[in-house]
């Protein structure tokens, strides 16, 4: 019964607009009362996002059975990707909703309280797991938000494609960054980040980050330093002979 009043809603938001349809068109349509359509919703609005709730509960649940093992930030990608294949299951209906929350203002709105209720889930699950360090709440909520921001991005490109394309590579390239940024000071193939690359610098006088033209050289010098005197360090660390 919940599939054909889901059915029977969308049929009538694309025929004769969202605004103009009633829960009364929506039961007559699926031909049953009003008070089985309360019953699996509690307004018109829940019936546009009729699978949020159970991929939300998915996703706590997920994050529930982490172990002290997994790494956090990784974990909270993968939660993510929970969301993503609910929208990939059902690709039709996913693009036919976007579409129509593009429309109805209300139901953007709608949407983003959907979109916070993952996004504090995210949050206390790496609050938990960042407890005691310092700024942990801090690097939780901001982490939460870059995994919400990463993957509504690459999903909100697939839908714009009406579906074509790979739903998942978007999303995974997205949430790359998110990993490249916030991710372990050990890099996949197990060497250790460089410093610097976090954004914290590291270290004293200068560190070469290795030959490539793109690596990023840090030099920390006195302050006062004569200006020749940071050239002719940079210049060293460089590799090249000081005039």
């Amino acid at each position: 019964m919940r599939e054909s009043l889901v059915a029977a809603a969308f049929h009538l938001f694309v025929e004769r607009g969202y605004e103009q349809t009633t829960v009364d068109d929506i039961v007559a349509l699926a031909g049953v009362g009003r008070r089985s359509f309360f019953r699996y919703f509690p307004s018109k609005e829940d019936v546009v996002f009729p699978d949020h709730e159970g991929c939300l509960a998915r996703m706590t649940a997920f994050l529930g059975e982490s172990g002290p093992t997994h790494e956090p930030v990784e974990r909270v990608c993968d939660a993510a990707r929970l969301v993503l294949r609910m929208y990939a299951e059902n690709p039709a209906f996913s693009v036919q909703r976007y579409h129509l929350t593009r429309k109805v203002p209300g139901l953007r709105t709608y949407e983003l309280s959907v979109v916070w209720r993952y996004e504090r889930a995210l949050a206390e699950y790496l609050r938990g797991r960042f407890a005691g360090r310092p700024d942990g709440t801090l690097r939780a909520d901001v982490i939460a938000a870059a995994v919400v921001a990463a993957h509504n991005n690459g999903l909100r490109s697939w839908l714009r494609s009406d579906g074509r394309g790979d739903a998942s590579a978007e999303v995974d390239h997205a949430l790359a960054h998110v990993q490249g940024v916030f991710g372990p000071e050990q890099t996949a193939d197990g060497t250790a980040r460089r410093p610097g690359a976090d954004g914290n610098g590291g270290g004293n006088g200068a560190w070469d980050g290795g030959k490539d033209d793109d690596d990023v050289v840090v030099v920390v010098s006195r302050r006062g330093a004569p200006l020749w005197r940071v050239v002719q360090e940079i210049e060293t660390t460089l590799g090249r002979d000081p005039a």
